[in-house]
């Protein structure tokens, strides 16, 4: 997660040893080429939480190119120390200020941190990338999946000191859409049903450790604790807990049908999408 080590893995190539003596795989370690002078600088926003964690996991395991990051949480958090690339770094707190000189700002911090300090970002020249659902459906404001849509964010260059806003969707639309597009493009898709399962790490970090206890308390024979959920998800399946909406469907189900409407730029379709959390 946010602490990465330089390891040596095996080489594909095998040197020439005499028949008499078993062949081996040279070593090597290996050369991280993230950190250059001329990259962008980073700001990683809510670097604490699990989705946080997976950024810098992903940002290390593509040797994303950086000059600086920043690690930024709430003034809870900040003080505390991640290690990153074999590199120390003090978390911290997220404020008005946090985005001066950053060119990206990638966050997961809930929406309402999204709403009050991306646009902040944005008018400081970052380009935001937003993992909430706090501008996905604003109108200008491109909800992308890089291997989807990328045109939508045509236009958008990091380096020229100008701001923008890039949303991404729900997690269920990205693999769904995934996997649906390439038969969109080929043949216009008009109907589609949909049913996920969704994680508890979908609800975070406490989520995810609720259920880790849960398991024990069921496996124990004792009653869960169901604190971030009203009921039990250990070995258990139920109705997304998202709220009801007027037209009958939850607001996890209408995010997956107003989101794929957006990015297909397909307002004809009809969708149809029952999720369930378990676990």
């Amino acid at each position: 997660m946010a602490t990465f080590s330089s390891h040596q893995t095996q080489t594909h190539f095998i040197s020439k040893l005499p028949a008499n003596k078993p062949r081996t795989k040279p070593m090597f370690t290996r050369v991280r080429m993230s950190y250059q002078e001329s990259a962008p600088s980073v700001a990683v926003v809510g670097v604490t939480g699990a989705v946080g964690q997976e950024f810098l996991s992903v940002l290390s395991d593509r040797d994303f190119p950086y000059r600086s990051i920043k690690m930024l949480a709430s003034k809870r958090s900040a003080g505390k120390q991640l290690s990153f690339q074999d590199k120390a770094y003090t978390v911290e707190e997220l404020t008005e200020d946090s985005f001066d000189g950053v060119d990206i700002a990638l966050f997961s911090a809930g929406g309402s941190i999204s709403k009050k300090f991306g646009p902040i970002a944005v008018e400081k020249g970052s380009i935001v990338v937003d993992n909430s659902s706090a501008f996905r459906m604003v109108e200008n404001v491109p909800l992308v999946i890089p291997e989807v849509n990328p045109e939508a964010m045509s236009g958008i260059k990091v380096g020229m000191g100008k701001g923008a806003l890039i949303a991404n969707p729900n997690c269920s639309t990205i693999i769904c859409l995934m996997a649906a597009t390439p038969l969109h493009r080929r043949a216009k898709v008009t109907r589609m049903v949909v049913s996920t399962y969704q994680a508890a790490s979908g609800a975070g970090a406490a989520a995810m450790e609720e259920l880790e206890l849960q398991t024990r308390e069921v496996l124990e024979g004792k009653p869960p604790t169901c604190k971030i959920f009203s009921q039990q998800y250990a070995f258990n399946l139920f109705s997304h807990n998202a709220p009801v909406l007027e037209n009958g469907y939850n607001e996890e189900e209408m995010k997956m049908v107003k989101e794929t409407r957006k990015i297909w730029v397909s307002f004809k379709m009809n969708f149809f999408v029952s999720p369930c959390s378990c676990n």
